[in-house]
């Protein structure tokens, strides 16, 4: 099993801590020598699948979302996942880009990888309570991957962005009186079990005989501590993300733990 597939299976399941942290080293280690696109603006079209005006559209809609909220929300479409799975991908861009702000990790990333047929939205640690594995699976469900079928990508985008600001700008309570926007979580099958049990012998095993991998698992551990995500806050955004002084645009210092979901078509 790849290290790709591997943290595939437990990204986005927080049953446990330590299972994100295993989920996480094992992403880190895959993507490690994977290019990324650079963060170019609100959104970054590397595939090319969407209009002028869509991408203006959706830029307008983003930008509003970050100065009424201080939430940076950042739309990406990639020409490839390099053979990576969409889950570790997407984890590994958001912290290279840094979405949200440092102190609050309020970042949002809706990534399309037309080519793979995968699509994801990945929620940082502070946006977890808010925009949840839950409801993530079923504005993919519902609003984009039926559009992505026919070939409406700009549609697709439309939709899936539209849907997420009003999770992210609407009472919960609002959203979880809707049956249709309630899964019902399924208790993990047999072999997940036992398949969390070999990672924490290959982990244990890792520790013990490689000196890199105590740096890399304790330099991740401190980084999940001292993230440990924070409730979802309003106000105006601050000065740590948005478009810097030079007229570029950068994250704020943002992270995720891998809570959203992920879809195909």
């Amino acid at each position: 099993m790849t290290a790709g597939r591997f943290s595939s299976c437990f990204v986005g399941r927080r049953a446990h801590p330590l299972v994100v942290l295993v989920a996480l080293m094992w992403a880190n280690l895959a993507v490690c020598a994977v290019n990324f696109p650079s963060l170019t603006g609100r959104v970054v079209d590397e595939a090319n699948i969407l209009s002028a005006e869509t991408r203006n559209a959706v830029t307008s809609k983003l930008a509003e979302l970050e100065m009424k909220s201080g939430i940076q929300f950042v739309v990406a479409t990639v020409a490839s996942l390099q053979s990576q799975e969409i889950e570790p991908y997407a984890n590994e861009l958001f912290r290279t880009w840094k979405l949200g702000e440092k102190a609050k990790n309020n970042g949002v990333l809706l990534l399309v990888a037309p080519n793979q047929r995968r699509v994801r939205i990945e929620v940082g640690y502070g946006l977890e309570g808010t925009l949840t594995d839950a409801l993530s699976k079923v504005i993919i469900a519902n609003a984009i991957a039926p559009r992505f079928k026919t070939g409406d990508f700009n549609g697709g985008v439309s939709r899936g962005v539209d849907d997420i600001i009003t999770v992210l700008t609407t009472d919960a309570s609002e959203w979880q009186q809707r049956p249709s926007l309630r899964v019902d979580s399924q208790p993990p099958p047999d072999w997940m079990t036992w398949l969390l049990i070999a990672a924490m012998i290959a982990l244990g095993t890792l520790f013990v005989v490689s000196p890199g991998f105590r740096w890399f698992f304790l330099n991740v551990a401190l980084n999940i501590l001292l993230n440990p995500g924070v409730s979802r806050g309003g106000g105006r955004a601050s000065s740590g993300g948005g478009f810097s002084g030079d007229g570029g645009f950068s994250g704020g210092g943002g992270s995720s733990g891998g809570g959203g979901a992920s879809g195909s078509w």
